[in-house]
C-alpha cells in the first residue's frame, strides 16, 4: 500500500489577507518579478490548484506575497490507500479471478 499525497493551495487567501481581490492585481507584480503570465493564465493559478508551476513563478508568488512556500501549499496525507498492482495500475480492490476452461478440439 502506498499513501496517495494531496495538497492545499492557498493562493487565493494570501492575496486577500493582502488587498489583493482582483486577479488582475498579479500580472504586473509578476512580470515586475520576470514571470510573463496572460490574464487568464493568472486566473487558473488563483482560482484552481495548480497541477505544474515553474519555480520562478512559485518564487515570484512567495516574494510578491511576502511568504514562505508552505504558507502557499500545505501538504496533505489523503487517507486513502492505493493498492499497487503488477500492471501498474491502481485499485483498491483486489483482481477478480476467473476460471478458465480449456477444450481440446474433438478428434484429437
Amino acid at each position: 500500500m502506498i499513501r496517495k499525497m494531496g495538497y492545499q493551495w492557498h493562493l487565493r487567501k494570501l492575496m486577500a489577507d493582502r488587498g489583493m481581490f482582483a486577479t488582475t492585481d498579479l500580472v504586473p507584480l509578476l512580470a515586475e518579478r520576470g514571470v510573463h503570465l496572460s490574464r487568464e493564465q493568472v486566473f487558473r493559478l488563483v482560482t484552481q490548484p495548480p497541477q505544474r508551476m515553474s519555480m520562478d513563478t512559485l518564487a515570484a508568488l512567495c516574494d510578491l506575497l511576502e511568504c514562505q512556500v508552505q504558507e502557499l501549499i500545505e501538504i496533505t496525507v489523503v487517507n486513502q490507500q492505493i493498492r499497487k498492482t503488477g500492471t501498474g495500475n491502481s485499485s483498491q480492490s483486489a483482481p477478480q479471478v476467473r476460471r478458465t476452461a480449456i477444450r481440446r478440439p474433438e478428434g484429437l
